[in-house]
């Protein structure tokens, strides 16, 4: 892999992930682009215990732009983009619509291929390692800046998800703060820890699921499974069989697997509703463990938390949503409509 790092018109930076050793990357950006202006703000909910991110600025982002004017494919002639070069493998830049910035965090969009038509599920096992290889970097990178506590990789895909750009890509926010969702599980991680005298939360669970009929797919190096509380029609949670905090704890094995493991999991996602059906919608969320101090969570360490990536639709039948009515928006009580047996059990019978 080649990493090259520019910068944009406006003064955000751009990388090239290249699988070439000898890839060039002097494009230079011809838009005449001003300083991007951000307004994020942070605020704390005292009642709940959570974070906002305020962002007025986003109300004027890109939304849903013909393919000829997409500002994620490589700028061709006169067409100018946000990737100034003809074409790239993976290229990351800072979003020019931030939901986070300065010292409320950060945020980046990750481009998969250049190919505006294609899909995740479409790349080969080589470009999927490369993304691999990105987010691992970016997450190198970003947990070394001040402002940043915890570092999220994602994708949303469909515009079903709310997602505004059609061209394969995903995002990576940095938060100032731990994300309430990683404080609920590092609460369980010590309260589970202190129960039962040192044993680790996030082993039990995939020991007990290793165990049972809801596993979808494993390697040798990767499980995955249908959580036995899934909260979404068909959600499916991927994990390294040897726990790390983070995708820079991943050794050379499990990152070969990855690709073949992962690749066939969105393939399998886009057949569970039948031929003929349009691409499902998903979001793919890495889950690692925060960088900042974990004081408040008594008697846990970053090792004591494992890797993983959630994968989920909202799409609960042919043609019908999971919408997040009154009792999952009101009160965070999921209603799941289908049973993770038999999503399990879906998932395995649309196999390869």
């Amino acid at each position: 892999m080649k990493k090259t790092s520019t910068r944009l018109a406006d003064g955000r930076e751009l990388i090239y992930y290249d699988l070439r050793d000898d890839a060039v990357r002097d494009a230079v950006d011809r838009r005449p682009l001003e300083r991007t202006v951000t307004t994020s703000e942070v605020r704390r909910d005292v009642l709940l215990g959570d974070s906002v991110a305020i962002a007025s600025h986003r109300q004027g982002r890109t939304y849903h732009p013909p393919a000829d004017q997409c500002p994620l494919c490589p700028t061709q002639g006169d067409r100018l983009s946000e990737i100034p070069d003809s074409s790239y493998d993976v290229a990351v830049f800072e979003n020019r619509f931030p939901s986070l910035a300065g010292d409320s965090g950060r945020c980046e969009v990750v481009c998969f291929t250049s190919d505006h038509d294609a899909s995740f599920a479409a790349l080969t096992e080589e470009q999927a390692a490369l993304v691999l290889e990105a987010w691992t970097d970016r997450t190198s990178e970003l947990s070394h800046l001040p402002s940043v506590e915890q570092v999220f990789c994602f994708e949303n895909r469909g515009e079903e998800i709310g997602v505004t750009l059609g061209h394969p890509h995903g995002q990576i926010y940095a938060y100032p703060f731990t994300t309430p969702r990683t404080a609920l599980m590092l609460r369980s991680l010590a309260t589970h820890k202190e129960a039962t005298g040192g044993e680790n939360l996030f082993d039990s669970v995939l020991e007990r699921e290793l165990a049972c009929e809801r596993v979808v797919l494993e390697g040798e190096h990767w499980v995955a499974f249908v959580p036995y509380s899934a909260h979404w029609p068909y959600e499916v949670h991927l994990y390294p069989k040897r726990r790390v905090p983070d995708l820079l704890g991943l050794d050379e094995a499990a990152r070969t697997e990855f690709p073949k493991v992962y690749l066939e999991l969105l393939r399998r996602f886009d057949r569970i509703f039948g031929e003929g059906e349009p691409p499902t919608p998903y979001i793919s969320a890495w889950h690692q463990a925060p960088f900042g101090t974990l004081e408040e969570f008594e008697g846990v360490s970053r090792d004591d938390f494992a890797l993983h990536l959630e994968l989920f639709t909202i799409r609960r039948t042919s043609g019908k949503l999971k919408f997040l009515a009154g009792s999952e928006s009101g009160m965070s009580v999921f209603i799941n409509d289908v049973p993770p047996e038999r999503a399990a059990e879906r998932l395995r019978e649309v196999a390869s």
